[in-house]
């Protein structure tokens, strides 16, 4: 494997796919473990604060640091996500209140349903990154 900047997007793939599996075992292991986390966002200001930032410093690495290249679908998909997480973060900081509200309301009793989905779009991410790589 030559490591180029082509390769970049499948490493932020692989990446986000061993967060979005592992975040999903966690939840499977500990049902409620993410409503916990919302509530103990939505009890915070300094917390909420803190993931906001961190959001958008995250995503803005994520955008910036992607080779855009709309003829590759795992680029585009990449900086579409960095695109996405830097939104949220805003939004994170500037309603954090009505955020964590409408999160905890989204994710409601089908916790388990959403751990599903994580660990299956983990799974997909890590193939499809490992598949490039």
């Amino acid at each position: 494997m030559i490591d180029t900047a082509a390769n970049t997007p499948a490493w932020v793939l692989l990446f986000m796919g061993i967060y979005a599996l592992a975040a999903a075992i966690g939840e499977l292991r500990a049902p409620g473990f993410w409503a916990r986390m919302v509530g103990e966002l939505n009890q915070s200001r300094a917390l909420q604060f803190l993931t906001g930032l961190l959001c958008i410093v995250l995503g803005a690495a994520i955008y910036l640091t992607n080779p855009w290249n709309p003829s590759d679908w795992m680029s585009v998909v990449v900086a579409l996500l960095g695109g996405w997480i830097v939104i949220e973060g805003a939004l994170i900081l500037a309603f954090g209140d009505l955020f964590m509200k409408f999160a905890a309301r989204l994710m409601g009793a089908a916790s388990m349903l959403w751990a599903g989905l994580s660990a299956l779009i983990g799974v997909a991410a890590i193939i499809a990154a490992l598949l490039r790589l």
